[in-house]
């Protein structure tokens, strides 16, 4: 069935759910990519020859190019003329470029034996540039053939995609006791499974391509980021993306580094230790149990999510109590992290999965919040913008991640890293606490009183038709998946 990517959406049932499943299915692929060489890039830059410090400092690759490639790609899915449709020639292009860097990424070290680092480095941020060109349209497409009707449920299943993908991703880890020795194979498994998915995608999801008068007007290659000034300016926005900075601040230890926590910390082993040695089998144990617990929290989170979006769509609990509990949670996990776990396998996964319920919070409140304030806007035939301001609250992920990434760097640039990272938590428990406190004051009545309002010159654009310039890691989307 072909359907037009642009227009108002039609009412009643356009596509069969099991067809729009299809369409976002590739979104388990990209969580499976985001769980499997998140955590695994640091140790993998470290047994390439890297000191622990820089080794951190290059993951701030992900910060940087999120918070350009997605707006940029989003902003180019939604004005693509191309006879192919605007959605499906980025993700093509993200897909084949990803292949060429994963795979050169990942061989480097077979291609260039103990000078690998010099060629690994530098290719992981065009890998990072890749995936976040490939993932950002899925959900724009999955909402352009879903009826008005069908929206809500699309992102029920977005949320359901990327739950298992991160199992499954998690997952891929257990197949070899020491992933990193065995990068190329792992990523050639997972090129092939975005490979069928985007295919799959391809074969049901057939686009109208739009007209050159269908197009957004562009407004150069940093339009799609000159507006994030004025999606900051309402006092609401202001306060959320502070709380959303310093979350991310907490998770991105979990995100990116609780697999060396594990590993380095809990099980004090070591993965350039020699093959056979003691604490080269401690960190294959503690990679195995770091993908355990990935593959638990991935289970909690479809359950939590499930919870949060009951509560908030049949209580008057007001969003702010919702959200504030969240990050308490993931505080105590990272100071108990930091100074309880120690060598204690079990308790770290429980830290982990807790963690985890952060997580669900930061992605589900703040947009729903955002969301609803917009609603009520648009009831009103006020001037919204909200795909926008999901991107502002998207690259305040980005802000707390390089916050983290810097100051565990500068860190490990002095201790040792198994005691780095346990001070790297100490820190994110603290920023957990901040951002708690923080949230507890938010003024979350703004949706019942007024709207957020922005003063960008794209205004009263559907969100369907700018959703390609939200990027969500997921989510699940452009930011790693917890």
């Amino acid at each position: 069935m072909a359907v037009s990517s642009g227009g108002g959406k039609k009412s009643g049932v356009v596509v069969p759910m099991w067809k729009l499943f299809l369409i976002a299915l590739p979104q388990l692929g990209v969580n499976v990519l985001w769980s499997f060489i998140v955590p695994n890039s640091a140790p993998y830059m470290k047994h390439l020859g890297a000191p622990a410090a820089l080794a951190t400092l290059n993951n701030v690759a992900g910060p940087i190019t999120g918070f350009f490639t997605g707006p940029l790609a989003g902003a180019y899915s939604d004005s693509c003329t191309l006879k192919m449709g605007r959605r499906r020639p980025v993700i093509l292009f993200g897909l084949i470029s990803f292949a060429i860097a994963g795979l050169i990424f990942s061989g480097a070290e077979h291609v260039l034996g103990d000078n690998g680092i010099w060629l690994a480095a530098p290719m992981y941020w065009v890998l990072d540039v890749t995936i976040n060109i490939m993932q950002t349209p899925h959900r724009a497409l999955a909402a352009d053939f879903a009826s008005e009707e069908q929206q809500f449920l699309v992102q029920i299943m977005f949320v359901f995609i990327g739950g298992c993908g991160n199992f499954v991703g998690f997952s891929i880890m257990m197949i070899y006791d020491v992933p990193i020795d065995h990068m190329l194979e792992l990523m050639g498994i997972i090129f092939a499974l975005n490979l069928v998915l985007v295919g799959m995608q391809y074969i049901v999801a057939k686009e109208i391509p739009i007209e050159k008068s269908e197009a957004l007007e562009s407004k150069g290659c940093c339009g799609p980021l000159s507006g994030l000034g004025d999606a900051i300016s309402h006092p609401v926005m202001k306060h959320l993306a502070f709380i959303q900075s310093m979350v991310w601040v907490g998770l991105m230890c979990w995100v990116a580094y609780g697999g060396q926590w594990f590993a380095n910390s809990v099980f004090e082993g070591d993965e350039n230790a020699p093959e056979g040695s003691v604490k080269k089998q401690n960190y294959a144990d503690g990679m195995q149990e770091f993908a355990f617990g990935g593959q638990v929290k991935s289970v909690v989170s479809l359950f939590f999510t499930l919870v949060i979006i009951f509560i908030m769509s049949n209580t008057s609990i007001r969003p702010r109590l919702i959200y504030a509990p969240t990050i308490f949670i993931g505080a105590t996990a990272s100071l108990l992290a930091a100074m309880v776990v120690g060598h204690n396998g079990n308790f770290a996964v429980i830290c982990m999965t807790m963690a985890e319920i952060t997580c669900v919070g930061c992605f589900s409140v703040p947009y729903g919040m955002v969301a609803s304030m917009n609603e009520r806007a648009a009831r009103e035939g006020k001037q919204v913008s909200t795909a926008l301001q999901m991107a502002l609250l998207n690259c305040c992920v980005t802000v707390g991640q390089q916050v983290c990434t810097m100051f565990l760097a500068g860190i490990e640039s002095w201790i040792a890293l198994d005691k780095a990272l346990l001070i790297g938590f100490m820190m994110a428990g603290v920023a957990f606490i901040v951002a708690g406190v923080a949230t507890l004051f938010l003024d979350d009545s703004a949706g019942d009183d007024e709207a957020v309002v922005t003063t960008t010159d794209e205004e009263n654009t559907s969100e369907e038709e700018t959703a390609g310039q939200t990027t969500t890691d997921g989510e699940y989307t452009s930011v790693p998946a917890c």
